[in-house]
């Protein structure tokens, strides 16, 4: 098993709570957003093909988890993130962004509405420090913020066959898009969501640290039963980056801001206040300088992030992810293209790999059909 493992000495790397199951199962790791993460079992396009055509299981305990409680917590929550809390109901979710004054995003995240003086919230592993710090210094008398970043951990069921690995295990998974419900799994709770990263139909569920192991052993041997594989971080991102979902520090970061990464589906703007309105709205209003498109190569070879964009000698953008999609069997990527350059999808640009040029279609994502719904 151990020649199976890239091993990561960096000793300030955490660890998940069934960090010895992926190991078990052969997992490679590698360290993201300051864990040690497993990053595949049998290889990224098998665990990929997996979610598209039946169901795959993600490990994903590293995201954060916080908790805003407290006399009128849903306002204060409406009242700092960039989306309008006041579109959904308790039992919802909501996509959202904590932004700068600034207006750019310190962490794209999901807000559960719990009740108005409860939200459960969960960012990304890297940023749920600083999104618990700003709500916290911000955070009005009688609302408390607290870090739950190892009290629950995340599990993601993805795939066509996701229904049927969870109503083996009594699971439920009758429930709108973005909606969840609380349950129970051998007396044990678990939170489960309408959720996920894939584009296909799926869910997420949030056990507590301590019962991770004997649920995620019990998901594996459903999925197994399906015809399904446990993913890992290298699939998760081809998934996510077919279905052009940004990923914080690529497409999002505290310089790339929700309009030009045509986020702004996930800004309140008629909401009163949010952090970042009034430097969004001027940003919305004179039209950004660069924006958000994918790019399918027309020739071999695999994008990654930061390659520059060109159009003839002229520098038209660069490239925020890149891999090569499985499902389409082509290199595709996001990039931030210059508004200035009047590119538009069908246009044709090439991307400098390494000092030869590949030519690349632009187009706007996704790259495949979503499956949410």
């Amino acid at each position: 098993m151990a020649d199976k493992l890239l091993l990561v000495t960096d000793e300030k790397l955490l660890q998940g709570p069934i960090h010895a199951v992926h190991v078990e199962l052969g997992a490679t790791f590698a360290p993201f957003g300051g864990w040690e993460m497993p990053v595949s079992y049998a290889g990224t396009v098998g665990e990929h093909t997996a979610v598209r055509t039946a169901v795959g299981l993600f490990d994903v305990s590293h995201l954060g988890k916080a908790t805003v409680k407290g006399a009128g917590a849903a306002a204060f929550v409406n009242s700092a993130l960039s989306n309008d809390l006041g579109r959904i109901r308790p039992g919802k979710a909501q996509y959202t962004l904590c932004c700068t004054d600034e207006g750019g995003v310190i962490d794209d995240l999901i807000a559960y509405y719990v009740s108005d003086d409860e939200i459960f919230l969960v960012p990304n592993a890297a940023n749920t420090a600083a999104v618990v710090a700003e709500l916290a210094k911000a955070s009005p008398d009688g609302v408390t913020v607290t870090d739950e970043h190892r009290e629950y951990a995340v599990f993601a069921v993805q795939g066509p066959k996701s229904v049927e690995v969870l109503t083996a295990l009594g699971l439920p998974t009758e429930m709108e898009y973005m909606a969840y419900a609380d349950a129970e799994w051998e007396g044990r709770p678990v939170r489960v969501c309408r959720t996920g990263y894939t584009g296909e139909h799926g869910y997420e569920l949030l056990p507590r640290w301590a019962d991770a192991e004997a649920l995620f052993r019990a998901l594996v041997a459903q999925v197994r039963a399906a015809g399904g594989q446990p993913a890992g971080l290298g699939a998760r991102d081809t998934l996510r980056t077919e279905m052009g979902y940004p990923l914080h520090g690529h497409e999002l970061s505290l310089e790339i801001s929700p309009v030009q990464a045509r986020a702004g589906w996930a800004v309140g703007w008629k909401k009163p206040e949010f952090w970042g309105k009034a430097a969004l709205e001027q940003e919305k209003a004179a039209g950004p300088k660069r924006m958000l498109l994918g790019l399918k190569a027309l020739d071999r070879g695999v994008l990654r992030q930061g390659q520059a964009v060109m159009r003839g000698d002229e520098r038209v953008g660069e490239t925020t992810s890149g891999t090569f999609s499985p499902t389409l069997k082509i290199g595709i990527a996001l990039a931030l293209l210059d508004t200035a350059a009047g590119l538009a999808e069908g246009d044709e640009v090439e991307v400098d790999v390494r000092g030869r040029r590949l030519r690349c279609e632009v187009v706007r994502p996704p790259f495949v059909q979503a499956k949410t719904a």
